[in-house]
């Protein structure tokens, strides 16, 4: 845990950005009737009949101190997908970067393998190389501010219905380009010594 606030701690460095990453899943559901639009006056109208067209996922990376964020929706959520997603993050968002340091929880696609599984092994070895990794303890999915992001995704984005994949990907697109343009960051205040104090039963206990 205190490894994780010590990465969130560190002064804003572009050569080494500290980002976040996070997924989560999104049901995608089609309508049996026509919904009605609002109107002056009236409420939209939907019936509460759906079709379950399968899930998506949304793999999203902050980056809190530049105030930015990305979100790739995939069809699934596997090694591979996590792999290519890595890619991305190395060779396209931040190709300039010295060491891209990333935080993320202990998940069993969240590992060097995952990319063996989708690359050659020189490239695997590469992509690995331009991270530096640091993972959230066990139930400490929390410390991942890629969570606050995603939850602010959900309540601003996801409440509405979405029956396909495009659909799903135009809104979060929407979304992404709107909070980056103004550019929100998050302000973590959580500390070492704030986790001493009120996480003490969460540290070994030493003999007196």
């Amino acid at each position: 845990m205190e490894d994780v606030l010590e990465v969130y701690h560190r002064p804003y460095d572009p050569a080494r950005p500290v980002l976040c990453v996070d997924e989560a899943s999104r049901q995608l559901i089609g309508e049996t009737r026509t919904p009605v639009p609002a109107a002056p006056g009236r409420l939209g109208r939907f019936d509460y009949e759906y079709v379950r067209n399968g899930t998506a996922n949304l793999f999203l990376v902050s980056n809190p101190l530049a105030g930015s964020r990305y979100v790739e929706v995939t069809q699934r959520r596997t090694a591979v997908d996590f792999a290519k997603l890595l890619k991305v993050i190395a060779d396209e968002l931040y190709a300039e970067a010295e060491k891209v340091v990333l935080v993320m929880d202990n998940l069993n696609t969240h590992k060097l393998a995952s990319l063996y599984q989708a690359f050659e092994p020189h490239e695997a070895r590469r992509l690995w190389e331009r991270f530096e990794v640091h993972y959230t303890p066990k139930h400490g999915s929390w410390l991942n501010m890629a969570e606050i992001e995603l939850s602010v995704l959900a309540r601003q984005c996801l409440k509405q219905r979405f029956a396909d994949r495009a659909s799903l990907e135009a809104a979060v697109l929407a979304w992404q380009v709107q909070r980056n343009e103004r550019g929100v960051e998050i302000d973590w205040q959580f500390t070492a010594q704030d986790a001493r104090i009120r996480l003490k039963h969460l540290y070994p206990s030493l003999p007196s």
